[in-house]
């Protein structure tokens, strides 16, 4: 089975904005067949963070964070009206679903459609853009031009639908409208509501890992916030992009996120190198150098199996004191049993001396 992810121009969507500019992006899931998964989900990002989601299985809108409650203030009846929108967009994808598998002579199995848009706004400027585009079973298949105002066809089962959405003037008029206007209004509506939150900032601890000491040294940052992040390695001030194996931002428990960068180790002078960590809203980057000393592992040579003297001490001390309490222990139960003989022994000596009337 596919995996559920989104199509590869839709990624570089992701972690690219700068502090200035802004993002509204939705993402809508179709699916046939697929066990355990609703057969549509939506879900609505604002500047990378979800802010609403709906699906198939619950039929409702919601919001995932608690400043997108104040929508309500603008439009009392708002997430009824994200309910009705999703239904609505629920029942067009059951029919571009069936319409996809067509155009690929496929019937039954495991079927994916996938569709973002977005705009962005930057809030220096005043500058906007949008995208659109569709992607099914995990490839490209449709995305618009926004400069010409015409779909680009990213397979040949997308021509026919390419020609028949190009001679659509209404409904890309109304694109037109809706992405470089209307998307952008509610965009600063909820960049507004989340201010606080959107615009917060936290910075990482950095540090400098290695598995042995042969391994690649990663360069890890953990409890940045947002995720609007990048991280890379430099050699003399320039950025590589030979030897180096950059993660994914991931997150951690407390809604903070991680993210690492691996180095080959160099054969030159390490002080040539450094790590540089960029987040959204930060003006100064973090810096890193390239420092044995500073490198952490849990790595133990087993051509030295030398234990720190501190280590061989506390172990013998503690075997010491067990093997104390265990002879303790034992005297103890001796001389408690030994007592415990006595003591019949007295009892029934008293009962011959003093023997109760009959």
């Amino acid at each position: 089975m596919k995996t559920l992810v989104f199509v590869s121009l839709v990624g570089l969507f992701l972690h690219d904005t700068t502090a200035e500019m802004h993002s509204l992006r939705y993402f809508f899931t179709a699916s046939s067949e697929v066990p355990n998964f609703p057969e549509f989900v939506a879900v609505g990002m604002v500047d990378d963070i979800q802010g609403g989601y709906y699906d198939s299985n619950t039929k409702r809108a919601e919001p995932k964070q608690d400043w997108m409650n104040r929508v309500t203030e603008d439009k009392a009846d708002y997430w009824e009206w994200e309910t009705e929108r999703a239904v609505y967009y629920q029942q067009l994808f059951k029919v571009r679903l069936d319409t996809f598998k067509r155009r690929f002579n496929q019937t039954g199995g495991v079927h994916i459609v996938q569709w973002m848009y977005d705009c962005e706004w930057d809030d220096e400027t005043g500058d906007v853009n949008g995208h659109e585009q569709y992607g099914y079973d995990g490839e490209d298949f449709l995305a618009l031009d926004m400069k010409t105002w015409t779909w680009v066809a990213a397979q040949q089962q997308a021509v026919a639908i390419k020609q028949k959405w190009d001679n659509n003037k209404a409904d890309l008029e109304y694109l037109k409208n809706y992405l470089t206007e209307e998307c952008v209004d509610w965009l600063k509506k909820y960049v507004d509501y989340g201010r606080s939150s959107l615009m917060r900032t936290d910075l990482p601890t950095v540090s400098l890992l290695q598995k042995t000491p042969s391994s690649r040294v990663t360069c890890h940052a953990t409890g940045f916030y947002p995720n609007r992040a990048m991280m890379f390695w430099r050699k003399d001030g320039e950025e590589l992009h030979e030897d180096v194996d950059k993660g994914e931002i991931l997150p951690n428990h407390d809604g903070s996120f991680q993210i690492s960068a691996d180095l080959q180790l160099p054969s030159d002078d390490w002080g040539k190198y450094d790590c540089v960590f960029q987040l959204s809203g930060v003006k100064e980057d973090i810096v890193t150098k390239l420092d044995k000393r500073e490198i952490k592992t849990n790595y133990v040579n087993p051509m030295n199996p030398v234990i720190p003297i501190i280590a061989i001490i506390a172990i013998i001390a503690a075997l010491v004191l067990l093997g104390l309490a265990v002879i303790g222990y034992k005297k103890y139960r001796g001389r408690k049993s030994t007592c415990e003989t006595s003591s019949e022994n007295s009892s029934e000596l008293a009962e011959k001396l003093n023997p109760e009337p009959t």
